[in-house]
């Protein structure tokens, strides 16, 4: 394993081992490259593995906080299709939706599921557009890429 400057690393209370495998059969680019028992301990893991290339350590180990909004991992999408397809994926086995793009998948982990271009449009120097596009997304639950892309263009949506 290369050891990087940074790496995420994850805490569950013991499903690490799983989710890693889960995320990894979900994303290309992905695997699982490893998982250590810790000596001395007879539930705790530590799992190594790939995410679209990124590597990740996960731990399993018995914790009373859990994950929250505050760290999440945004998956930028090229169309509709890939969206949808993430989508779906991760709220399979228990996820839920939160709004404006976010899922917490059934570990607990949160995403940010969103189209290439969602932050160029709203940063668009136009106030207009940029406006027009963060309360297009205000309103949904999972993004409309052609939606999006109607409110920047100022055209309405058939979607």
């Amino acid at each position: 394993m290369t050891i990087r400057k940074i790496t995420p690393f994850l805490w569950y209370s013991m499903e690490a081992e799983e989710a890693a495998a889960f995320y990894a059969g979900i994303f290309p680019d992905s695997r699982v490259n490893r998982v250590t028992h810790v000596p001395s301990t007879k539930a705790t893991k530590v799992v190594d593995f790939v995410l679209f290339g990124q590597p990740f350590i996960a731990m399993s180990h018995e914790r009373t906080e859990s994950f929250n909004h505050a760290i999440s991992f945004m998956v930028n999408c090229g169309d509709q299709a890939e969206l949808d397809r993430y989508w779906a994926a991760l709220l399979e086995g228990g996820g839920t939706t939160d709004g404006c793009g976010w899922i917490r998948d059934r570990y607990g982990v949160s995403w940010q599921i969103v189209p290439d271009d969602l932050i160029a449009m709203m940063a668009d120097p136009d106030p207009v557009k940029a406006t027009r596009v963060a309360e297009a997304m205000m309103s949904m639950t999972k993004f409309d890429v052609a939606a999006l892309k109607a409110a920047y263009d100022g055209k309405a949506s058939n979607s």
